[in-house]
């Protein structure tokens, strides 16, 4: 199975409005891929400009309501060009739009699996997009989250590959734009040097970039699956990369595959608070597999509660792990940094001598 993320400006013509061509040789791809054995999801962008070439607009909306509303209209033709397309291959596409609350909320998060497994026994295509018409914080950042929800998806179903189709080759070791910058064709650590090559680009119609797609990739090779960044403008490149062809750039997992449960925990809900760890506990829970004690931490930020995920981040405020807390956010203030025996003293009770059970807890990053 791969999951695969075309971004808006691989869709759309450079004024915005929606190619229908490049649909039709993506769906083209798609289905050779298809008839290989493999099971496809595709993760789409491009409502706003399917909207834009709808109401005949040359600029993306800065309004937030009118925003909404040229999604709107423009998912409805996305979703048929898409439909009408697949159809001419004997398959048909399901339009599956989410929010953040579908990842967050674990039971949501199960159903939404089973439903994409059921469409995938259909034989159908899911075209997976974020629900733009109430997705606010998607349509108002500068990175959209299309990369980011590639990346839930690729985890959700523990695909082995992740595809960003963009329209760069790939990463690059300088600025796309100037000859002298080369290709870089594998990527092995994902750390501080690599980021820095990325460079900021302004667009008036995509959401994404580079840093995002960075961003996508970590959370995916962390759980222990590969991503490839390729161009999307290529002919038949899903079919090549499968093929074994060097294209793009390739992100090697970082690890062993990273169990369902502990993907949800370590990627896919959102953060409700913090804590600080001294080093002998970013250590126990990095290296020796240990849980997380109250004597290890050394501060506690944010409001939540029991059963919340919270990041926990080493001296430097990095994030290293995310996990179900057993205490809420007072209770870690009153106890943090006292060994287990003196918890039941301070707080009247002592339900758990972990603040987080080493079974609830996903590393994100220990480099």
């Amino acid at each position: 199975m791969l999951v695969v993320k075309v971004g808006t400006r691989v869709l759309t013509h450079h004024d915005g409005r929606l190619n229908e061509e490049r649909i039709a040789s993506l769906a083209e791809d798609v289905n050779a891929v298809r008839e290989s054995g493999r099971r496809v999801v595709l993760v789409s962008s491009g409502a706003v400009g399917a909207g834009m070439s709808q109401l005949g607009l040359t600029q993306r909306p800065t309004d937030l309501a009118k925003l909404q509303a040229v999604a709107a209209i423009g998912q409805t033709n996305l979703i048929q060009t898409y439909d009408r397309t697949f159809q001419k291959h004997g398959r048909r596409a399901a339009q599956v739009l989410l929010t953040a609350d579908d990842f967050n909320n674990r039971t949501q998060y199960l159903n939404v699996r089973n439903t994409l497994l059921s469409l995938l026994a259909f034989d159908a295509i899911p075209i997976i997009n974020e629900n733009d018409t109430v997705a606010v914080d998607e349509l108002m950042t500068t990175f959209g989250d299309n990369d980011r929800l590639a990346a839930l998806v690729t985890n959700l179903l523990r695909a082995p590959l992740l595809v960003i189709l963009s329209d760069v080759e790939g990463l690059y070791d300088g600025d796309p734009a100037n000859q002298q910058s080369r290709l870089i064709s594998t990527v092995t650590n994902l750390d501080g040097s690599i980021r820095r090559l990325v460079c900021a680009k302004q667009t008036g119609v995509s959401k994404g970039g580079m840093g995002s797609k960075l961003d996508a990739a970590q959370s995916v090779i962390a759980a222990g699956e590969n991503a490839i960044i390729a161009s999307g403008h290529q002919r038949g490149v899903l079919g090549r990369i499968l093929a074994g062809d060097e294209i793009g750039t390739l992100l090697l997992a970082e690890g062993k595959s990273v169990s369902p449960r502990k993907r949800w925990i370590g990627f896919s809900v959102r953060s409700r608070g913090k804590l600080l760890l001294d080093d002998g506990a970013v250590r126990a829970i990095t290296r020796e597999g240990r849980s997380l004690l109250a004597i290890g931490i050394t501060a506690a930020e944010g409001q939540f509660c029991k059963g919340d995920i919270v990041s926990l981040c080493d001296g430097q405020g990095r994030e290293v792990a995310r996990g179900l807390t057993n205490y809420r956010a007072a209770e870690v203030q009153q106890i943090r940094g006292l060994p287990s025996k003196p918890i039941a003293q301070v707080l009247g009770h002592s339900p758990y001598d972990e603040v987080i059970h080493r079974d609830n807890l996903a590393l994100v990053s220990w480099k």
